[in-house]
């Protein structure tokens, strides 16, 4: 049996933090963790990072944890044990953990226990088939191992896990037929949905799947529509073709070493489950048992790390004699607790906040967040649109410019302000945003073009002079676009150069390859661009009668998505300029209304 003046049981984010900060201060520790390697969920991340540069800002996932291990593994202080697992924890100060087949004990002083999360299950019908997976699992094979589990994949739940998980997919080369929310609105951050529906990704809110389809294996799904109070409301039910459902609806913490070390245990729902009971230092209703991370509450990564070092501070406390010393620590934890109130005091964070409540820990004295919307800049001047009007903690973007033309402020969750005087358009904030939030534009009057970089992390990359459909918001065709220039950068974050018509400059959000299938123009009426073009080459070139062959901008939105990229499709067949072209004309109801209505008459008031 060996003894240690702290123990770290879970080396994840928190885990490895509170190990190097541990081992700063000369503490001997122990870090024990099951799997192969320290780095917890990071290892599996290939995304990059929100919150500030002191906490790893626009840095992935994997490289993070390289970057903690590097730390440990120089210190002297740290002993590691990796594929440990802990199977128990005794009221004499004793951890127990099997290691190749053979049992070891270790004792110590103070304890923090950083056990992560386990992720949530949703029963359906089927749901024990071959191709149900938890998303963990699936990040788990495919960016460590990887293993594609699949080809077409449906993903229940649209938090960031979910989110950040079709974006991966779609990286590797897998098709994701949707995301299915039962929520009124995204689970996650907005960036992250945004990003995925650039793609083509629907997101099929106020839907929950009902049962898998397959005998032997998923070959598909059915999803249905639910009320406000989640019941399925029959009639509404669709099938969905997919060869893998991947679950993600949320994480539940892992207390049960927690439990046995003597920390006291309630369930709080805010903060993801039963979770122990602690102070703003992270301690425990045991003095000498602390916790930080997804134990402690379902959060990020970063704030997983700042309670791992507020943890570690706090229990280093003991073993430093020095009253100067102390005092030393005493400003560094009161520093980290106030870094980490700046990153909850968002809207995203309110039920991180309630939920800290319950333990007396209330988020107070932080910085007024600021929003603002969607700027555009001066015309004909190469510059970033900051698409990134959501109120989370980041201040990548501002970190990144060197010339101090992007403002946040003092809370890290307030949105972006560009001064376009000081901006040059070097583009570093857009290749730096960790939501893809940011994209490059400059328009040329003389020539009615427009030039608009889009950031661009698939592959194969494109090359100057290939011919690009140019996307909208959803994923939709707007135009075709010529590649000018692809600017390669060391991050993985490259950024694709097109000329599209200058009409479309503020409607481009992303570009694909031309695929053999054609992709829709109203999506409405499920007019392809194909139909289109038909319709052209047979020799129709007027609007209305386009219009009369295809019903294309006579579904619901009437024409408010489509009908300037079909007067595009038009402009480009025949050489006629947009503006020389009739773009029909405008009949009520100008918004879908109930037939019963007319039928009812006017109201003689």
């Amino acid at each position: 049996m060996k003894s240690y003046e702290t123990i770290v049981v879970g080396g994840g984010p928190a885990g490895m933090m509170a190990a190097i900060t541990l081992g700063s201060k000369g503490v001997k520790t122990l870090i024990l963790d099951e799997n192969d390697e320290l780095g917890g969920q990071l290892v599996k991340q290939t995304h990059k990072f929100f919150g500030d540069h002191a906490h790893y800002a626009s840095v992935r996932g994997f490289e993070i944890a390289q970057k903690l291990q590097e730390k440990i593994f120089q210190d002297t202080n740290i002993e590691v044990e990796t594929s440990a697992t802990v199977i128990g924890i005794y009221p004499n100060k004793m951890v127990v953990y099997a290691k190749n087949g053979k049992e070891f004990k270790a004792t110590y002083e103070k304890l923090l226990i950083s056990t992560g999360a386990m992720e949530k299950q949703l029963p359906f019908i089927n749901s024990d088939l071959p191709g149900v997976y938890g998303a963990g699992a699936v990040q788990t094979l495919m960016n460590e191992y990887g293993v594609m589990p699949g080809r077409r994949f449906l993903i229940i739940g649209s938090g960031n896990i979910g989110l950040i998980l079709a974006y991966q997919l779609i990286q590797a080369g897998a098709e994701v037929r949707g995301i299915v929310e039962a929520l009124g609105k995204i689970g996650g951050y907005a960036v992250h949905a945004k990003k995925i529906k650039r793609l083509g990704v629907p997101i099929f809110l106020k839907h929950t799947i009902v049962r898998a389809i397959g005998n032997e294996s998923v070959l598909g799904a059915v999803i249905a529509k639910v009320d406000n109070n989640f019941n399925i409301i029959p009639g509404t039910e669709v099938e969905k073709v997919a060869d893998t459902i991947c679950v993600s609806v949320g994480l539940t913490p892992l207390s049960e070493l927690a439990e046995q070390a003597g920390c006291k245990v309630e369930y709080i729902p805010q903060l993801g489950g039963y979770v122990p009971v602690r102070n703003e230092r992270m301690q425990t209703s045991n003095p000498d048992v602390f916790i930080a991370g997804d134990l402690s509450s379902i959060e990020e990564a970063t704030t997983a790390m700042i309670e791992g070092k507020i943890a570690a501070l706090e229990m280093s406390r003991n073993f430093i004699k020095i009253a100067a010393n102390k005092k030393n620590i005493e400003n560094e934890i009161n520093d980290e607790i106030k870094t980490l109130a700046l990153f909850r005091s968002g809207p995203k964070s309110a039920k991180i906040r309630t939920g800290l409540e319950k333990f007396g820990i209330n988020i107070k004295h932080v910085p007024k967040i600021e929003s603002y919307g969607v700027q555009i800049g001066p015309t004909g001047k190469l510059r970033a649109i900051v698409d990134c009007t959501e109120e989370i903690p980041c201040n990548s973007c501002e970190a990144a410019c060197s010339f101090g033309a992007i403002h946040i402020g003092e809370n890290l969750n307030s949105t972006p302000v560009v001064d376009y005087d000081k901006c040059t358009g070097c583009a570093t904030c857009v290749t730096a945003c960790p939501g893809l939030a940011i994209h490059m534009l400059k328009e040329d009057l003389e020539n009615s073009t427009a030039l608009v970089g889009i950031p661009y992390e698939l592959l194969p990359l494109p090359e100057k002079g290939q011919k690009m459909w140019a996307l909208d918001e959803d994923g939709n065709y707007v135009c075709d676009s010529i590649v000018k220039r692809v600017v390669k950068y060391p991050n993985k974050t490259n950024i694709v150069y097109i000329e599209v018509p200058i009409e479309f400059s503020r409607k481009v959000l992303s570009v694909s390859f031309p695929k053999k299938e054609s992709p829709f123009v109203c999506r409405c009426e499920e007019i392809t661009l194909d139909k289109i073009e038909r319709v052209v080459d047979s020799g129709i070139t007027d609007f209305e009668e386009l219009k009369r062959l295809t019903r294309v901008t006579m579904g619901p939105c009437g024409g408010k998505n489509c009908k300037l990229v079909v007067l595009g499709i038009l402009s480009r067949k025949t050489g006629v300029p947009i503006s020389k072209l009739s773009h029909g004309t405008s009949r009520p109801p100008v918004k879908p209304v109930e037939f019963s209505l007319f039928m009812k008459g006017s109201d003689p008031t």
